[in-house]
């Protein structure tokens, strides 16, 4: 059984356009939605296209941990995107396939060896995911060259991760310790496009990129650190 997450961060996100189209893929059994305390009709929209709503205290981390302990306990796979419209749900099963072949655990998009739609990820955002890439294949072997949202993992090996980060940093302390825990990795090619709802916290505006490349700096330094 396949669970989707999707944080909502952001007031008018197109978020029932999203949950519909990842209900068209068929993949899903459920879709939820965390209502990360927007106030706008972020979770009546979401309940209308056929969501699950929960909700969160504000950051992305949280968003991401409310949602992944609010999936049915029959499900075996969790998938996570942006509810801003960027990512492809279409490509869905290029993510869950590989999981529920057998053959991976943990399987990511790559939105710079994807296709992007112009304007879609800024530099911070590119040379930031390869610059991570370059230091967890320093540290665990593993290589990586992004950091997206987009993604696929087996619900029991996440749970055992012990993830702690309630902002920012939830992506990237996944890829390390989803790494430093030997699952079978997977990175894949995903298109991105231009968000089409809701102004950007992390690349909207320069303090909003700020926050966002110190958090996820300091996570990094904090799992690299931490004792086995």
């Amino acid at each position: 059984m396949v669970s989707v997450v999707i944080p909502a961060l952001n007031e008018e996100e197109p978020i029932a356009d999203v949950v519909r189209a990842c209900a068209a893929t068929g993949i899903p059994a459920e879709i939820i939605v965390v209502d990360n305390e927007s106030s706008d009709r972020t979770a009546e929209r979401a309940r209308d296209a056929g969501a699950r709503v929960v909700r969160a205290p504000r950051g992305y981390g949280r968003a991401c941990a409310a949602g992944v302990a609010a999936v049915s306990t029959d499900c075996d796979t969790i998938v996570l995107l942006d509810g801003d419209g960027s990512d492809c749900p279409e490509l869905m099963e290029r993510l869950v396939q590989p999981i529920s072949q057998g053959t991976h655990d943990f399987v990511i998009g790559s939105r710079t060896r994807g296709e992007r739609e112009k304007g879609s990820m800024n530099f911070q955002q590119v040379s930031s995911g390869y610059f991570a890439g370059l230091l967890l294949r320093v540290l665990y072997g593993v290589r990586y060259s992004d950091m997206c949202p987009f993604r696929a993992i087996r619900r029991d090996a996440l749970l055992k991760l012990g993830m702690r980060e309630q902002t920012y940093g939830w992506n990237i302390e996944m890829q390390m310790r989803a790494a430093r825990a030997r699952l079978r990795i997977l990175e894949v090619p995903v298109n991105h496009r231009c968000r089409t709802g809701g102004e950007s916290k992390v690349s909207g505006t320069l303090r909003g990129t700020f926050v966002a490349g110190a958090r996820i700096i300091a996570t990094m330094f904090r799992v690299a650190l931490e004792r086995n």
